[in-house]
Formats: C-alpha cells, structure tokens, sequence
C-alpha cells in the first residue's frame, strides 16, 4: 500500500508541479499560481464527503483501483486537451482551452486524493492501536518522499525537457500505479453498518459523527485557521524561490528540502507521538509558524532553505497527530467520513487566502514594497531585494498562525477533547 501510494502520490504532485512551473515562467504572474492552487485545494475541499461516504459505503481495495482508474481518464484528457491547443490560447486565463486543461487535471488529482483518506482507514484496518501513531508517521515520511522527489524531477523536467515529455510521463506513471494496484491485497472484514449504509454523500452522518466526540469539531476549526493563513505559501512560495534561483536550481533545492518529510516521518515512526498527540500537534504548529515568519526575513536563499527544510520537518508530526486522535475516538465504521469532512472544511480555507493573496501581492505589497515609501517602513525588518512584498505577507500571516495556536493551546476545547482521547477504548475495524 504504502509503495502504491508513493507511486500516485509522486505522479500527481509532479504534474501538477510542473503546470505551476511551466505557467509561471511563461506567464510571470503571481495570480496564475494563486488560482492553479486555489483551484486545487477547492476542489479537494468540494470533493472530501462524496469521497468519504463512498470509501465508508467500499471496500477499501476497490476505492483505490476505481480512483486511480478514474484519474488516469482525466489525465489523459488533459494531455489531449494539451496537445490540440495552441499553446499562447492555453496559458491565457479565462479562455475555454485553459480552464478545461485545468479541470481536467484537477479531477485526475481529486480522485487521487481518495486514496490519501481511504489510506488513513487503512492504517485502522491493519495497525494495532498501539503501534498506530508510528505507522501515520511512517505514512507521512512516504508522503515526504514523494514530495522530495517531485520537486526535484519537476524542476528538472520543465528546465531541461519542456511541459510536452512531463506531461507524457506523469500519465505512464499513472498506468503504472494502477497496474501495480492490481497486484495489492488488502484484507477487509465484511462493511457492516449499525446506523445502515452511508448515503452517498453523507454530511449528516459525517456531522453526527464528529459531535459523539466532546470537542472534536475544535480540533477541525483548528486546522480551518491553519489552513486559511498557510494559504499564503501555498501561493506565494514558488513565485518567492524562482525570484532567487533558476526553476531547475529551485526544483532541486526543494527536492533535498524534501528531506525534512522524510527526517520528521522516520522520527514519528520510531519514537511515536507519545501519549498526548494533541499536544505535540499543537507545539509543532508553533514552532512552524515561527519558522515561517522568519525564512524569509532575509533575502537569502541559505536562510530560506533552512526554514523550508525544518518546516517541513514538523509537517509529518501535525498531520500524524491529527490522524491518530481522529483514528482513536471516531469509529471506524464512520472514519471515511470523518476524515472526507476533516479536509474538505480544512481544506476549503486554503483557497480563499490563495486567491486573495494573488491580487493582494500581485498588485499591493509587492508594488509597495520596491517604492521608497516601503523599504523605508520595512527595511530594517525585511532587509532589501526584489522580493520583499512575498517576505511581508510570510511574516505578518505567521504573526496570524502563532497567535491563533497558542490560544488554541490554552483553549477549554484543547482541553476537553484531550481528556477524550484518553478516555476512550480503541475502535475495532471487526465492530460495526
């Protein structure tokens, strides 16, 4: 499963990686990739019930053949769509070639993205609940990996062998997982419902779920917060790092960066999350938002890749410690669509702050911050270079994301929903 996973996970993100490149550099507009990734996290939002309700309702084997069938079809309408288009008519914003070219690749990666929450049901399925924490942190350290290496074949492909071969084989990889997948056995109890079979798109029953447990939509609104002010990088971040290096330096660099996934996974699994995950989500978030308030403070790319790869270090600890209080109070009968309804509600904030973003910095900070008038206010904290409205929105949503997380940590609901997970017996996937 977990090599399986690497396999769609690494062929998605690459492609996805290389249209954000190709798309920038042949456009230099900032608001391309705040609406390729607002775009992309709203669709995942939208999509996140449906998924769950479906993988609640399936068995988990067929849940992952079915979405990456489905997501090889879309890919290669994209590709088809690519290649009968004129280029200059597919990069223009708002013509009918572009936004089918991007709909299409974004329902390949919507599908995918049922394997991540099918995954997580998984690890209930065939993990002891005691070893559960280190098999999220070993989850995540194969997410890490796939993303180390996108960054880097990314990079490269668009900077040496164009947007036409990266295309080409991000859809054979696609075929390759699903042939692989054919190969995968996964034992499963029969589904058995007690409350009777999900609908197909559940959000009551996803909503019911979560209220049986004492704060958990705390710990959802949480992530919601997160997401909404760590929007910013998702738009930003790639327009910041090819402002200081070549696309084929920047996907290399992020790729070794990558490592960090891999350093903060191979942690979790051998040491775990120790007995109060909740805890250490929340203290790595800290330690994260005040790293990104700072790898940006300088004009530097030293200084920017050591926060990049400690950022990345604590992002296998946030998201393990949210799956394993998530895998421990909710059963496992419903958990498809507790995690469905976790990401589409985290998720859905993301794209708001990436699509205000664009504009924002596109034609505000940024303007503002190459005039006298702003070197002047900021200087002295930012530092000088062609790339200090990007650090200006970094530090001033890093200063959001820390005070929102220490409220958190001195918060009731953190409170009650941790004397909940310790309170409560591991589910059984064998029970209804």
């Amino acid at each position: 499963m977990l090599v399986n996973t690497f396999i769609a996970n690494l062929t998605t993100s690459f492609l996805w990686q290389c249209v954000v490149f190709w798309m920038y550099l042949e456009t230099r507009n900032v608001m391309v990739t705040a609406i390729l990734g607002g775009a992309y996290m709203l669709g995942f939002a939208l999509a996140g019930v449906p998924l769950g309700s479906w993988i609640d309702r399936t068995r988990k084997r067929t849940v992952m053949l079915i979405a990456q069938g489905v997501t090889l079809l879309f890919f290669g309408i994209g590709a088809a769509i690519y290649f009968l288009t004129p280029t200059q008519t597919l990069l223009t914003i708002g013509s009918a070639p572009f936004i089918l070219f991007v709909l299409a690749l974004l329902a390949g990666g919507i599908m995918e993205s049922a394997r991540g929450i099918t995954l997580s049901t998984v690890v209930t399925l065939l993990v002891p609940p005691s070893e559960r924490d280190r098999a999220n942190g070993l989850v995540g350290m194969v997410n890490g990996l796939s993303f180390m290496v996108t960054a880097v074949v990314a990079g490269l492909a668009i900077g040496q062998l164009g947007m036409t071969t990266s295309l080409v084989i991000a859809v054979a990889l696609t075929f390759a997982s699903f042939a692989h997948m054919l190969t995968v056995k996964i034992p499963e109890p029969e589904i058995v419902h007690a409350d009777g079979a999900p609908k197909p798109v559940d959000f009551a029953g996803a909503w019911r779920a979560i209220r049986e447990v004492p704060a958990l939509i705390w710990l959802i609104i949480f992530s919601t917060f997160n997401n909404l002010v760590g929007g910013v990088y998702m738009a930003l971040l790639d327009p910041y790092g090819l402002t200081l290096v070549s696309v084929e330096v920047w996907g290399i660099l992020f790729g070794v960066l990558g490592m960090g996934f891999l350093a903060g996974g191979a942690a979790i699994g051998r040491w775990g999350l120790g007995s109060r995950p909740l805890r250490a989500f929340l203290l790595a978030n800290i330690a994260m938002w005040v790293i990104g308030g700072l790898f940006a403070i300088r004009e530097s790319i030293v200084l920017l890749s050591v926060g990049i790869f400690c950022y990345m270090a604590l992002i296998p600890f946030v998201e393990a410690a949210e799956q394993t209080v998530l895998q421990r109070v909710v059963p496992y009968p419903k958990q498809g669509r507790v995690f469905g309804f976790a990401q589409s509600v985290e998720v859905a904030a993301a794209p708001v702050s990436s699509f205000l973003i664009g504009p924002i910095a596109h034609y505000g900070l940024i303007p503002y911050m190459n005039s006298a008038e702003g070197r002047a206010t900021w200087g002295w904290l930012l530092g000088e270079g062609d790339a200090r409205g990007i650090a200006l929105v970094f530090l001033l949503s890093s200063v959001v994301g820390l005070v929102i997380t220490v409220g958190a940590l001195a918060s009731r609901p953190y409170r009650v929903l941790a004397d909940a997970y310790a309170e409560s017996p591991p589910p059984n996937p064998n029970d209804a």
